[in-house]
């Protein structure tokens, strides 16, 4: 079982730093999500990328509508977050 998103790190170069219940932070490059567009292509801004990025339902998620409800943003699945990121050290120690 993954463990929960428990807080998040968006960067300008849209990778986020992803904390997870059991201790571990991942990278995660959404870049390639993002230009494929789609549903993404909402939060292609680096503005809107950061500022939109949280954690909703225990994931990575970007309010887009500003209302925090969790049946109404994007997200991304944390098994997909915790199996496809890059394993890091924890960037705010520093």
């Amino acid at each position: 079982m993954v463990p929960t998103v428990v807080q998040v790190k968006p960067n300008n170069d849209f990778t986020v730093y992803v904390y997870f219940g059991d201790g571990k932070i991942k990278l995660f490059d959404m870049e390639p999500i993002i230009k494929k567009g789609g549903v993404f292509k909402q939060i292609s801004s680096a503005k809107d990328f950061v500022e939109k990025c949280t954690v909703l339902g225990g994931t990575l998620a970007w309010d887009t509508g500003g209302n925090f409800d969790p049946h109404h943003c994007l997200d991304i699945a944390p098994e997909t977050v915790y199996v496809e990121g890059k394993d890091v050290a924890d960037p705010l120690e520093y």
